[in-house]
């Protein structure tokens, strides 16, 4: 059993940057690819990115590609989003999920889950 908690998001205006945390506990964190998904107001949780177990490749969703990094610490048991040139249209809750095995840009092949933090970009 892995647990997650995400940190770092929050208010900020477009154009801005913000680095997000998940820190995972109560497992093997490096046997995991690490992915981050985020949900709008009234829609579908949806692919961010995602790094493999050692960190080896990483794949981003269309939208973000060019603005977002994500990278892990298996050290530190912690994976990172840093997010740059943020829109108005990156506002929503980000969550991080740890994958086993599966489709990386489905929600449902994912086997654990953060709480989820606020991003809210304004203009």
């Amino acid at each position: 059993q892995i647990q997650l908690v995400e940190s770092g998001g929050g208010l900020v205006q477009a154009g801005d940057s913000l680095r997000l945390e998940c820190a995972a506990s109560g497992g093997s964190f490096s046997d995991y690819a690490m992915g981050w998904f985020r949900q709008a107001p009234g829609k579908e949780r949806e692919f961010v990115a995602v790094i493999t177990w050692l960190g080896g490749s990483t794949y981003y969703a269309d939208s973000v590609k060019g603005r977002f990094t994500i990278s892990r610490d298996n050290a530190k048991n912690t994976v990172y989003l840093q997010m740059d040139s943020l829109k108005n249209e990156d506002t929503a809750v980000y969550f991080c999920a740890a994958l086993y095995d599966g489709d990386y840009a489905d929600p449902r092949a994912y086997n654990y889950w953060g709480q989820g933090t606020q991003v809210t970009v304004s203009s």
